[in-house]
């Protein structure tokens, strides 16, 4: 049986549910990605999201609809892909800090300038690098090309611990990966 293409209302949940939904979950870029392993969950009520100030011109496609890309640029060098999640004018999303490299691993490797299968994508900015993600697909849905993101074929073994890289909120253990997966960006701790 061919696995289920995510819909908008796949994403209408609450961020941290759908960021664990999202793991073993296959997502492609114009036919290159393979499968979520590490997620890290947003909301407007959290001080360490975009969206907890409000809307701005950077941040109004994390207020909605649901199943829609967020991209944006991280430390003025990395673009870094989100999904939009809850119900419109909310403000919640998904970042993808990490996949498992399945799927167009030579387009990867040219695009990230290195061979090692595990470091193609350990990380939200390697993620963006090695997909193509550029701020043209800020908006985009996701149910639809360039994307495609369907869902896991089984139930996965989820750990969680605090989100990487952020001051505010860090003892919101938000942060999601696919137990013994070598193609974390780091480690969870136990």
């Amino acid at each position: 049986m061919a696995a289920r293409r995510l819909t908008p209302s796949d994403f209408a949940g609450e961020s941290h549910d759908v960021a664990v939904m999202l793991i073993g979950a296959v997502l492609l870029v114009d036919g290159v990605g393979g499968r979520i392993v590490e997620t890290e969950a947003y909301d407007r009520r959290d001080p360490a999201s975009h969206s907890f100030s409000g809307p701005t011109a950077r941040n109004e496609v994390m207020f909605g609809p649901p199943g829609r890309a967020y991209v944006y640029r991280s430390y003025g060098i990395h673009w870094c892909l989100n999904f939009v999640c809850r119900e419109e004018g909310h403000g919640a999303g998904v970042l993808i800090r990490a996949i498992e490299p399945l799927q167009g691993l030579d387009v990867m490797r040219a695009r990230r300038g290195l061979d090692e299968s595990r470091l193609l994508c350990s990380g939200p900015g390697r993620v963006g690098q090695a997909l193509g993600i550029t701020r043209e697909l800020n908006g985009c849905r996701l149910d639809r090309a360039p994307f495609k993101v369907l869902a896991a074929a089984e139930q996965q073994r989820v750990v969680a611990g605090p989100r990487i890289g952020i001051s505010k909120a860090v003892e919101v253990h938000w942060r999601f990966g696919l137990a013994g997966s070598r193609f974390l960006s780091r480690p969870f701790r136990r």
